[in-house]
């Protein structure tokens, strides 16, 4: 399984790296549809529609991000886009985890699948504009979304174990605390701080997210980066809550020892849109 794990890593370290520092955007965005494809089709068997209609489900989704790409969207800006999916993923989110498990089955499975494919096609988006605003910044997200994962993990197994674990959410996912929560939080703070010192001591010629919200206001950075770290924990509960509903603990086997796309995008889904959604608030 280790062995497995490892292997799939490398392959797609392989893939990824180059994508991401070619001087061309292309190659990563294309490289970002066919994963928002994959991860539209584990999202219409998480939510019960096999066969022929989960490829139709994929279809829609590169459908609507390639008419998106080619009407210029990936270079557009669009304030109204991001300031909608921050009206609806903090609420939805919300709402969600508060219903559980056994209220996810009460919502009309027609309204399931067009949300989800609304999330990655939107996220799709802000992935793909991230990129062409510059590698530093595009990194800076996605460190964001690794390191509050690392440090939840962590500060979850250290002080979660050494005290009282106070649970997150049991019923979604039993290993999460808050501890980890705020562990997570913690190490952001301390990778925007070191990315920030980084950025000005090598003159970045593109300010990552952290540079950015520092440069408008050092508190706004500091909110900002808990917010965005909270909304990434999020993201990945909500992907727990629809596979514990659909009985699966991978959303598929496409990335061997990895499980699915899902899995290993699911907190990005909301932290990237958000992230846009936040630069918005720098240019009033």
């Amino acid at each position: 399984m280790l062995k497995q794990r490892v292997i799939t890593a490398i392959a797609l370290l392989l893939v990824l790296i180059p994508a991401i520092f070619a001087a061309n955007p292309l190659p990563f965005a294309a490289l970002m549809l066919l994963a928002m494809g994959a991860a539209a089709w584990e999202w219409a068997r998480l939510n019960g529609l096999m066969g022929a209609t989960s490829y139709v489900v994929a279809a829609v989704c590169l459908a609507l991000c390639g008419i998106a790409w080619q009407q210029g969207w990936t270079q557009a800006a669009l304030p109204g886009l991001w300031l909608a999916a921050g009206a609806v993923w903090v609420p939805m989110a919300a709402y969600l985890l508060k219903a559980g498990v056994a209220g996810w089955p009460n919502i009309a499975r027609s309204v399931r699948i067009v949300v989800g494919v609304l999330a990655l096609w939107v996220a799709w988006l802000a992935v793909a504009q991230a990129k062409w605003m510059g590698v530093n910044f595009l990194l800076s997200v996605f460190a964001l979304v690794w390191v509050a994962d690392i440090g939840a993990y962590f500060a979850g197994r250290t002080f979660g174990l050494r005290f009282t674990k106070n649970k997150l959410a049991p019923a979604i996912s039993p290993g999460k605390s808050w501890e980890g929560v705020w562990g997570g939080a913690l190490g952001v703070l301390v990778l925007a701080g070191v990315w920030c010192l980084a950025d000005r001591y090598f003159g970045a010629a593109v300010p990552s997210l952290y540079s950015r919200l520092w440069a408008f206001s050092p508190w706004l950075m500091v909110v900002a980066c808990i917010f965005l770290a909270g909304m990434s924990v999020a993201g990945d509960l909500v992907e727990s809550l629809v596979k514990r509903s659909a009985g699966m603990k991978d959303s598929s086997n496409l990335l061997p020892g990895h499980g699915g796309v899902l899995d290993r995008i699911d907190a990005l889904l909301p932290t990237l849109p958000l992230a846009m959604m936040l630069l918005q608030f720098l240019h009033k």
